[in-house]
């Protein structure tokens, strides 16, 4: 006898939700469809460079996703996303669950003043168009563009989200498996997040170029200036000061050498490096986050941790933490390292 009667689906192996997923990428192709499969994901990381790991990290913020998030991070990993297109503002998808389900997701264009401002705080501050896409941005520069307010990523007001599944949830796991193929999609294009936003990534190179005339055509300003005072006066202006023929060479004073000072015995060195405390507390696991300059999505990722699961720590206070031995033994070791090698650790992770 079954023990699922037929108003509850009955639970489906991974091996199983792949064949069915593989079924539908060969229906939509039956169809006229060019499918652009999300394809099985045998990686600890969803996304691997700078931009579509910044994408998922940016999704995880938002306290709206986080219960929908995590059952969309297993269907994109099974491969359960059968097609996934990135156009101008809005993103076309296919998901395969207990059915087919077609997925339309707009974006708001990112508003004017905000592409604007985005560009004169990066001005001069990106090296090429390479470097911008690659996500060899300085610091800064990975400050404007993440900026919850006022950077390229969009808020949930500005992503409005269809999906033709039974699910009512603003946010269903199909959509949620969507948001995270996009970021995946930016591992390999990242231009697609400017065509998403409705600008032009190049532009933001423009703008160092601009910056770079701007300041020659200052340059140039001055030495013509310097020029035409010297046809007007009839003399050769100089930039540099000329030496004073008239100095009058001194005696150099002799200086009398300081008396030795006796010399101090060192001090034993002790064995022990003078290590920092373990982290016990949740105030001890926030300063030491702050300390790091990391949000608390970074600090996660870097102990393989969710965003959320840290924020409980930190919750507790000047209480324990209640850490598992094993990510206490993580927080020992990460308690020693400086703020670059913690940073370095972070990149290592990408």
């Amino acid at each position: 006898m079954s023990n699922y009667d037929d108003d509850t689906p009955r639970y489906r192996t991974v091996a199983e939700r792949q064949a069915n997923a593989a079924a539908n990428i060969e229906s939509l192709r039956n169809q006229g469809y060019t499918p652009q499969p999300i394809e099985v994901f045998r990686t600890k990381k969803i996304a691997q460079s700078f931009w579509g790991h910044a994408w998922c990290r940016h999704l995880e913020s938002y306290s709206d996703y986080e219960s929908r998030l995590p059952p969309g991070r297993s269907y994109v990993r099974n491969g359960s996303v059968c097609h996934l297109e990135i156009k101008s503002g809005c993103i076309n998808a296919f998901v395969s669950g207990t059915e087919l389900y077609e997925i339309k997701i707009n974006i708001d264009q990112l508003p004017t003043e905000d592409w604007t401002n985005l560009k004169k705080r990066c001005s001069g501050k990106i090296g090429s168009l390479l470097e911008l896409l690659q996500g060899k941005l300085s610091d800064e520069v990975m400050t404007f563009v993440t900026d919850l307010d006022q950077g390229l990523f969009p808020n949930p007001n500005e992503i409005h989200l269809d999906c033709n599944c039974p699910d009512h949830a603003d946010l269903c796991k199909h959509l949620a498996s969507v948001l995270y193929g996009v970021g995946i999609h930016l591992d390999e294009q990242p231009e697609l997040l400017f065509l998403l936003r409705g600008v032009d990534h190049k532009e933001l190179i423009e703008a160092n170029s601009t910056e770079s005339l701007l300041q020659s055509k200052t340059n140039k300003r001055r030495r013509i200036a310097t020029d035409d005072l010297s046809n007007v006066f009839g003399v050769e202006i100089s930039t540099t000061i000329p030496p004073n023929d008239n100095t009058i060479d001194l005696p150099t004073p002799k200086v009398k050498k300081p008396p030795k000072r006796p010399t101090q015995k060192k001090q034993p060195v002790s064995d022990k490096p003078n290590l920092p405390p373990s982290p016990k507390t949740g105030k001890d696991i926030r300063k030491l986050r702050q300390k790091f300059g990391m949000t608390e999505y970074e600090f996660g990722f870097m102990m393989d941790l969710s965003a959320e699961t840290i924020h409980s720590w930190e919750s507790t206070g000047n209480s324990s933490h209640e850490a598992q031995t094993k990510h206490q033994q993580e927080l020992d070791t990460i308690v020693t390292l400086t703020k670059p090698a913690a940073w370095e650790r972070y990149n290592e992770y990408l």
